[in-house]
This record gives structure tokens, C-alpha cells and sequence, in this order.
């Protein structure tokens, strides 16, 4: 593990220095390209270990990466110590299927904010349920990203395909210049509410939310932990007067090795949890570090580190 480069071992400090205070330990948190949630996110939760983790001697570093495959390769190689990660992503991983070469041995630490994603596509634009889609360009995530990961499910369910039309591989910023300039018909975009994506597409122009067809969701739902209803205010994003009925496609959570050491993830854990509201300070999808939320399963085996300590203050299901 990375800690290990910079103390005695990697439990919840690293001993004593010569003077007495506590010998450095060096962390890392993996997030994702900067401009996204998961970048500002684990930057707040980075923030938070050092300003409230100085006891552990805690130097914790939030590294943009290019997003969840990528961290959970790397805590599995041990380049990092805890991740940023899409539930849905990580559920997969954690199985070795769709996509994976292996089971990899990932470990939940606590749920964060919901990832409320959806097509949008310009109004008027005849583009107005996912079977419109077929034969059109729609952007569908950033390659290598794992958005296929939710969003092949959630096409499956309303019986389309990849192959049904022309996937363009963006970011979220281009996907918005993309339906802008009409290069696109539609996109998938989303994230913690409201979404900056969402709100530059609608206030550059007006934007159709296109629904999700009811049995699909449910099908969905009952099929995969990760997904679970979830709705969109009215008044969220500019011209929409009526709340929008979507999903959530896979909740961002902080997740680490199952090989990390107890101790560490549990004083991670109660430090992260105890100080939450400095992270909501920083950003506001910390409101989701609650204790409705922050144990909910969404496929993943939760660490036994993490596991203790929500069952200490009676949290844990």
C-alpha cells in the first residue's frame, strides 16, 4: 500500500517521529479528471483526512486519474489507498464479469451522493424517448470511463443497443458543446444534483429530459443493487417546471482493497464521519455522509474496518 512508503506500517498512524509527533502517513484517494464530482469530492474528503487526521499524521493526496476503472486497478496494484468510484462500476469489478479480466477484491467504505444521470436532448429536436435514439450519434460517456457499465443495463432494459445507434465517446463538457452545435442528438450526462453539464446545457438552450419507461426502471431496480429510483426537483435546472423521475445509476462512493489494513479504514471512516459537516463545507454531495445513506448497499462488500465502526455507534443494518 502507499502509506507503507512513509511509516512503520499502515494502521491508523504510523508511530512516533524522533520528537514525538506522529510519523508522517502518506495517503492517496483516486479520483477522476478534474471539472467532475468525483475530482471536487475526493478533494473535500482528501482536505478533511489532513485537516482532522493530523493526530494519525495523515498526508493525504486526492489524484486526478481518469475515473472508477482506473482506480480500482490501482488499489488492487496497490498504487493507491482508498478511491473514488462508480457503485455500478464497482459492483462489476467485484464480480469479474462485464468487461473485467478478474474478480477484483474491492471494499466499500462508505455510500456518497447519488449519480443521477439521463439523456438530454435538445427541445424540439424529435428526440424524445431512448427508442428515438436508435440511428442518431448520442454521446455516452468519456472512453475508458465506465459509463457502459450502467448504461448498457439501463439501454438493454428499454430494448436498445450500442448498436442501435452511433456512440461518441465525450466528456461531459464536450457532450454539452456536442447537442449545442447539433453534433449529437442526444447525451448521457448526470451525476451528483444539480449537475454543471445539466445546468450549461439548459441554460444555453432549451433541453428535453427524456423519460424513463416505468417497467424498464422497475426491472432495473429489482435486477441491480446499485440502481434506485431517484428525482430531480422541479426548478433544478432552468425550464424544467415539473420534478423529473429518474434513477439513480450507480451512487459514487469511497471505496479501498479488502487487503487495507482494520485499523486504517476505521479511523478513515470515523474521521470522514465525524467531520462531515466540514465536508459538505467543501461540497455539498457530503450531505450524503448520513447515517441513512452512508451504510447502503449497493452491491459491494463494505471493509470490516468500515463495518466497525458503524456498527460502534449503531448505524450498521
Amino acid at each position: 500500500m502507499v502509506c507503507a512508503l512513509a511509516a512503520t506500517s499502515c494502521g491508523g498512524g504510523g508511530g512516533e517521529s524522533g520528537d514525538g509527533a506522529p510519523a508522517r502517513v502518506f495517503l492517496s484517494i483516486g479520483t477522476a479528471p478534474p471539472g467532475g464530482a468525483f475530482f471536487v469530492v475526493g478533494s473535500a474528503l482528501a482536505e478533511v483526512l489532513n485537516e482532522f487526521g493530523a493526530g494519525f499524521g495523515w498526508r493525504t493526496t486526492a489524484e486526478a486519474t481518469s475515473g472508477s476503472q482506473e482506480n480500482i486497478r490501482r488499489l488492487d496494484s496497490g498504487e493507491l489507498d482508498f478511491a473514488m468510484s462508480n457503485a455500478a462500476i464497482t459492483y462489476f469489478a467485484g464480480r469479474g464479469g462485464e468487461g473485467w479480466d478478474k474478480a477484483y477484491p474491492v471494499r466499500a467504505v462508505m455510500t456518497l451522493a447519488p449519480n443521477v444521470a439521463l439523456f438530454i436532448s435538445p427541445a424540439g429536436s424529435g428526440v424524445e424517448t431512448i427508442d428515438d435514439l436508435r440511428g442518431q450519434r448520442v454521446g455516452v460517456g468519456p472512453a475508458g470511463a465506465g459509463f457502459e457499465f450502467f448504461v448498457g443495463p439501463l439501454l438493454a432494459a428499454h430494448g436498445v443497443t450500442y448498436d442501435d445507434f452511433t456512440p461518441l465517446n465525450v466528456t461531459q463538457a464536450s457532450a454539452v458543446d456536442l447537442i449545442a452545435d447539433g453534433s449529437a442528438a442526444a447525451v448521457f450526462v448526470g451525476g451528483a444534483v444539480p449537475t454543471a453539464s445539466i445546468t450549461q446545457a439548459s441554460a444555453s438552450q432549451d433541453i428535453h429530459f427524456i423519460p424513463f419507461d416505468e417497467d424498464a426502471k422497475q426491472q432495473l431496480i429489482e435486477e441491480y443493487l446499485f440502481f434506485r429510483p431517484a428525482t430531480i426537483p422541479a426548478d433544478t435546472y432552468r425550464g424544467q417546471t415539473d420534478p423529473f423521475e429518474g434513477l439513480d445509476v450507480g451512487s459514487m462512493h469511497l471505496i479501498t482493497s479488502a487487503s487495507a489494513s482494520e485499523e486504517l479504514v476505521y479511523n478513515v471512516t470515523k474521521t470522514l464521519y465525524e467531520h462531515r459537516a466540514s465536508v459538505v463545507e467543501r461540497h455539498a454531495a457530503g450531505r450524503a455522509i448520513n447515517p441513512n445513506n452512508v451504510v447502503r448497499d449497493t452491491g459491494t462488500q463494505f471493509h470490516p474496518g468500515a463495518i466497525r465502526f458503524y456498527q460502534e455507534i449503531g448505524i450498521w443494518p
